[in-house]
């Protein structure tokens, strides 16, 4: 047996459309995809922006919460955020365990899937599909509220606004990962060192004695009457808003490939560096904004004091203008970074998305196209796919982040508390394999290792089964009324429709699947050359059909009038081709029955034969000359391919127009001036003289 291998680099790039090409750039060869891997100080504005981007928003949904209580209820706020921070520590700990565990990509569908079964993977799964969604269309509303809230004037295009602005990040996107990550860094890194200003500034000007004063704080609220059951629900809801902070820490874990050797460390360390992050920026706004006394209610009217015909001012705006004066430059690159990194949280989503549904479909559960990567090396149509219901959620929901929020980080904790129990069923089973080896082999050093490392895992895994699991039983409870049963519909159909095509394309393979009783050598050939006039395409048809060497060769007209019978009849007398012709009648205008029907009759003459159907086909260079021919020959071929013994070959004309199609790149390709060989533009014009000999 030998093997031909291709020399990629002879080969040419493939051409491009002008406008594809200005907008996601030239193809990438598939041995460029390593250089396109992301380093630790790339990767953390790529994955890490939903993490950070939530302390924009978490303390704002804390303390919304609260108010709802009366301006007392605000010194709960603290023991909340302190408890969202003991969660995040832990959760990030317990996807450093995981991405060591399960590198792959998978994430949390892989834990959930190998250690639980195929049900908890595919809630998993949908859970994390539709909470990246969700990831998008919250991060964008959040984002465009910050624009507004400097710039209230824009308020009439809050929908027109958000949907612009997921396009452009879908375009940047499809760019490539390199490219992206250079686009999202810098206001990324703006973001982190502009709010860690802010929040040292007002710390070092409470210690002066002058802390800084927000604009709502001399706006009481009016307060709700609450029962005492009221109150713990309302405060279990202000905790369940406050771990929106914890969104976006899996998407490291579900993004390992995307980084470069040594992968497993670089994106623990990415982990760590997130983590640690969010952690200060949250807790520093959550104490500037109890510092400054923001007040933020949940409906603007609620305000006494407060012009609730005007957009509230966002949490950060407050602060910001509390601690540097409205209006000041740091004001303005505040809100510019936040609205910025807030609109870059979606980027984890375009990462995470697409990533996920590609090792779905591996494994059967999404369509094949999910696995694909583009011109650009990413899985451009996970991320389309992604970019479009962001933008129905976004149209339904009008953009209204309170609305949006509500439905929010349901499906990242279902994933939360299936991963880290998958992490603890990981942890025993190795633990089990590690008892069952000799004694002297787990009294070595390294397994005593193994044995500390084992341990120390299920611990950390087991806390945050624990924590995870209260966390959404508390979400669950908080949030069901408030629009979250959507996402609780959405996850159950989403499930059946993936565990649908896993066991259509399980049946589809085991249909296919190779086996020794097939039997090879048919008894038989006919070829049968399909004529509706003799032309030129009929002609070369015919020419094809005859060089095959088929056991036997006709042409067959099917008559649909006398009068076109009696046409081709003449005209194959006339010209003589060396293949006879067969004209059969269509009565009722039909094209492929007859065809079917004569194949029938002869088989049942001759004994079962393979048959080869050729059908002229012609190709055109504009897109409205498809509309000027009636594409018979495609309906034909649709039909005939679902007649067992025969295949289908299309024969294609080139008219004269399809030299747009190869002669519209006027630049050479690269390499081409270098290895000698002719550009495009000189290829066409051979071709065009060539004349028809080009068919």
């Amino acid at each position: 047996m030998s093997r031909v291998v291709a020399n990629d680099s002879a080969e040419p790039a493939p051409e491009t459309p002008i406008a594809k090409r200005l907008l996601i750039g030239d193809p990438l060869a598939s041995t460029d995809a390593d250089d396109h891997l992301l380093r630790k100080r790339m990767a953390l504005p790529i994955f890490a922006s939903d993490a950070l981007s939530s302390v924009a928003y978490a303390p704002q949904e804390l303390l919304m919460i609260l108010m709802i209580g009366g301006l007392s209820f605000l010194a709960f706020s603290p023991w909340i955020a302190a408890a969202v921070v003991v969660l995040l520590i832990v959760v990030v700990l317990s996807y450093r365990q995981l991405i060591k565990a399960y590198p792959s990509g998978g994430g949390d569908y892989e834990v959930a899937r190998t250690n639980l079964g195929e049900i908890p993977g595919v809630i998993v799964a949908s859970a994390l599909l539709v909470d990246y969604i969700l990831t998008v269309a919250v991060s964008v509303a959040s984002g465009v509220d910050n624009i507004i809230s400097a710039l209230p004037g824009l308020n009439p295009w809050r929908i027109e606004l958000a949907v612009g602005f997921v396009i452009l990040i879908v375009i940047v996107n499809l760019r490539g990962v390199r490219e992206a990550s250079r686009a999202f860094a810098l206001p990324t890194y703006i973001f982190i060192g502009s709010v860690a200003l802010m929040i040292v500034t007002g710390i070092i000007r409470m210690i002066l004695g002058d802390p800084p004063v927000a604009s709502s704080a001399a706006f009481s609220v009016q307060a709700e009457s609450l029962t005492q059951a009221a109150v713990i629900l309302l405060i279990l809801r202000a905790f369940s808003s406050g771990c929106s902070a914890l969104t976006g820490v899996e998407a490291v874990s579900n993004g390992v490939p995307a980084f470069r050797r040594p992968k497993v460390k670089n994106a623990q360390r990415t982990l760590v560096a997130m983590g640690a992050v969010a952690i200060l920026l949250f807790s520093g706004l959550t104490i500037l904004a109890l510092v400054s006394g923001v007040h933020y209610a949940e409906n603007p009217c609620h305000l006494i004091g407060f012009d609730c015909t005007q957009p509230q001012p966002s949490l950060m705006a407050q602060v910001a203008a509390a601690t540097f004066g409205m209006n000041s430059i740091p004001f303005f690159i505040i809100q510019a970074a936040t609205a910025c990194v807030l609109l870059l949280a979606a980027n984890t989503a375009f990462n995470g998305f697409p990533l996920l549904g590609a090792v779905l479909a591996r494994d059967g559960y999404a369509p094949k196209a999910m696995n694909t990567r583009g011109d650009r090396l990413v899985f451009s149509n996970g991320m389309i796919l992604l970019g479009f219901a962001a933008i129905v959620v976004l149209i339904a929901s009008q953009a209204n982040l309170t609305t949006l929020i509500q439905l929010y980080i349901i499906g990242v904790f279902v994933s939360f508390s299936l991963g880290q129990i998958g992490m603890v069923r990981h942890w025993r089973r190795e633990l089990r394999a590690l008892n069952q080896l000799p004694a002297d082999a787990r009294n070595q050093k390294s397994g005593r290792f193994e044995r500390r490392e084992i341990i120390s895992g299920l611990i950390i895994n087991s806390l945050g089964a624990g924590l995870t699991a209260a966390v959404f039983i508390i979400v669950t409870i908080t949030k069901f009324t408030h629009g979250a049963w959507l996402v609780f519909l959405a996850i159950p159909v989403l499930s059946i429709l993936m565990i649908g095509v896993h066991r259509y394309y399980r049946d589809v393979e085991h249909e296919i699947t190779f086996d020794d009783t097939t039997h090879f050598g048919a008894a038989g050939d006919i070829a049968i050359v399909l004529v509706g006039r003799l032309q030129k395409p009929v002609a070369k048809a015919i020419d094809y059909a005859l060089a095959a060497r088929h056991d036997k060769t006709i042409a067959l007209h099917v008559a649909v009038t006398k009068e076109s019978a009696d046409a081709v009849q003449k005209e194959w007398e006339e010209h003589r081709p060396p293949v006879p012709l067969v004209i059969v009648e269509s009565p009722y205008r039909t094209y492929a029955q007859p065809v079917i029907a004569f194949i029938e009759k002869y088989r049942e003459k001759h004994g079962s034969a393979v048959v080869t159907v050729y059908l002229p086909q012609y190709i055109v260079g504009h897109w409205w000359e498809s509309f000027l021919h009636n594409r018979r020959a495609r309906r034909i071929a649709q039909q005939l391919m679902l007649v067992h013994g025969v295949t289908i070959t299309l024969v294609p004309w080139l008219l004269d127009s399809s030299e747009v199609i190869y002669g519209r790149r006027s630049r050479p390709l690269p390499g081409q001036e270098r290895a000698g060989r002719p550009t495009t533009r000189n290829v066409s014009v051979a071709r065009h003289g060539e004349g028809q000999s080009r068919n």
